[in-house]
């Protein structure tokens, strides 16, 4: 069995992910539109009931900003959360109780063909988490919304064979911008978000690790790009520069593509 991942929208402004393998379809984070996030499924020909999951990484609106909606939609689906992420956001208020599931992080459950394992996330938030997806066969790590990768990060990302990570700023155009300064410091800070050099600089652990334990190469979509502080463009050119300065070659060592604001783009 193969899984399958699908950014349905990923920048500062909102995300969402669809991960669906064998009888199983799980929906990771609901910070786009009801609407657009419907959109994205029935793109990938998955209806709302189809969902057996909602996972949701942190309270920030823009990873929750319709889970309420979606949870009425999908409705045999679990919600699963992490304490901190539900008590410091109303969206949740409207979800019934024995719907929702608190999680920590480092901990495993099964949601249908699936074993998901839950880590912790470097983020101004109450309690972040990113969750690691595997069938058995393959794993999906997404790991957005920190501002360093931790050695628990790490782990995850080091043994993901498709990982979405975030690539989020250009550091120098985030500091010559227009953000107040307060804004800036927070995305610069170990609690904020990663910039494409940073992303550049652990995949080539990654992938260095990866070789070394004889894995096959990995899908990476690059995720969580600042409309303002990034391009598209520019978080592929940098992160290919700086793995191809460790050796590592597009296409022999690893594949790549980059997470687009509010269109659907695949993991393949």
């Amino acid at each position: 069995m193969s899984l399958f991942v699908q950014s349905i929208g990923s920048s500062s402004s909102g995300n969402a992910y669809l991960i669906a393998g064998g009888s199983t379809r799980i929906l990771l984070d609901a910070g786009l539109s009801a609407k657009r996030i419907k959109e994205g499924m029935a793109e990938c020909g998955v209806r709302p009931e189809d969902v057996q999951a909602m996972l949701l990484t942190h309270e920030h609106i823009d990873h929750v900003r319709s889970v309420a909606t979606m949870a009425k939609s999908c409705a045999g689906a679990r919600i699963i959360a992490s304490r901190g992420t539900v008590l410091s956001s109303d969206k949740f208020e409207r979800i019934p109780d024995e719907r929702m599931e608190l999680v920590e992080a480092q901990t495993e459950r099964r949601i249908g063909d699936f074993r998901i394992r839950t880590f912790a996330l470097s983020h101004d938030a109450a309690e972040p988490i990113g969750y690691s997806i595997t069938d058995g066969e393959e794993q999906v790590t997404i790991a957005t919304d920190t501002g360093v990768v931790t050695d628990e990060i790490f782990e995850e990302i080091r043994t993901a064979d498709k990982l979405v990570l975030e690539s989020n700023h250009e550091e120098r155009i985030l500091e010559m911008g227009p953000y107040p300064y307060s804004v800036k410091r927070r995305i610069l800070s170990d609690h904020g978000h990663l910039s494409k050099v940073s992303t550049g600089i652990a995949l080539a652990h990654v992938l260095e690790q990866r070789q070394r334990e004889g894995r096959r190469p990995p899908h990476i979509l690059l995720a969580h790009l600042s409309s303002k502080n990034n391009t598209p463009t520019q978080a592929l050119l940098t992160v290919r520069n700086i793995l191809d300065e460790n050796d590592f070659r597009l296409g022999r060592d690893y594949e790549m593509g980059v997470a687009a604001r509010t269109v659907s783009v695949p993991l393949r």
